[in-house]
């Protein structure tokens, strides 16, 4: 059976591409998406994943519009420069027709997965916040929910949105510690595996010349975003791949190499929204921070060959 999936995104380049990957996976049965700020606001986040649904055909899928601010004081602010203004790569697409339903992402998600135990993987590819708050609202949605595959973080390497962070886990630290210590299966596929997964020019000339829709709309918004990347990793061609690791993890594990670790993220200071792997420490030598601590499955090594060509033949593709 097509695993129960919902999506916890901020729409976002990367975030389409990896909605787009979802709905044309046969192993995944998409039953929701929830927004949150983080590449834009949580209202164009909102706006956004109900026109990639209209996209791709799927406005019988519900969208729950989320936190419009972290956990513990203001959203910073959106990255147009990344994403462009309208977080489409500036497609400026035209206003949906459908609309969110009326509950709240946190209730959303707690709704699904307690109404499935067992059957739902949670997938958010944007800060945590709204999962942290479903934890508040229902602690026994740990032990309900199949597990969390979720886009953030960097245990080996540096941050991409300062040199300790990554994007996602910087822009709510406190919700993203709250999530790696709820005691229910966490897998991280963060920077350590993303960094090596590159698509190149050539992969979006397919995207280009395929009729699917889908992969029109990604051929349309990717050249604001590859751009990015681009200035500011000189030498670089195309793109690294973010959240669609995400949604590879779920279809196939064994594209990954993991270790597991009990993890941290700091909430204070110049190194705020880094995760900390306890590495190298018996469970009897913990330091107090990381003591009785869960275990995350963190990614730290990819077979990024497979992953693309497994994305890129969903996507280009006639539907």
């Amino acid at each position: 059976m097509a695993q129960k999936m919902i999506i916890d995104t901020d729409p976002g380049v990367d975030d389409a591409m990896a909605i787009f990957f979802a709905l044309r996976s046969p192993e995944l049965d998409v039953i929701g998406l929830t927004t949150v700020f983080g590449n834009v606001h949580t209202d164009l986040a909102t706006t956004n994943a109900l026109r990639l649904l209209e996209i791709a055909g799927r406005t019988d899928i519900p969208v729950a519009k989320g936190a419009d601010d972290p956990l513990a004081g203001p959203f910073k602010g959106p990255v147009p420069f990344v994403h462009g203004d309208d977080g489409q790569g500036n497609a400026n697409l035209p206003a949906p027709r459908s609309r969110p339903i009326d509950q709240p992402a946190a209730a959303f998600i707690v709704e699904q997965i307690m109404a499935a135990p067992g059957e739902i993987t949670l997938v958010p590819i944007g800060p945590l916040t709204n999962i942290a708050l479903a934890l508040r609202l229902e602690p026994r949605i740990a032990q309900n929910v199949k597990q969390v595959v979720l886009m953030g973080g960097n245990a080996l390497c540096p941050g991409n949105a300062t040199p300790a962070a990554e994007a996602n886990i910087h822009n709510d630290p406190e919700a993203a510690d709250i999530v790696f210590g709820a005691g229910w299966p966490v897998t991280m596929v963060g920077l350590d595996v993303t960094h090596q997964v590159n698509m190149t020019p050539e992969h979006f000339e397919r995207y280009a010349a395929s009729p699917d829709p889908l992969a029109q709309h990604i051929a349309r918004i990717v050249p604001h975003y590859r751009a990015y990347f681009e200035r500011a990793n000189p030498g670089m061609r195309g793109i690294y791949v973010h959240d669609s690791s995400a949604i590879a993890y779920v279809i196939d594990p064994t594209l990954f190499e993991t270790r597991q670790w009990p993890l941290r993220v700091e909430t204070q200071g110049f190194s705020r929204g880094k995760t900390w792997p306890a590495i190298g420490t018996g469970a009897e030598q913990l330091p107090a921070a990381w003591r009785n601590r869960p275990p995350v499955n963190v990614c730290v090594g990819v077979d990024a060959k497979r992953l693309i060509a497994l994305e890129t033949g969903r996507l280009t593709q006639p539907a």
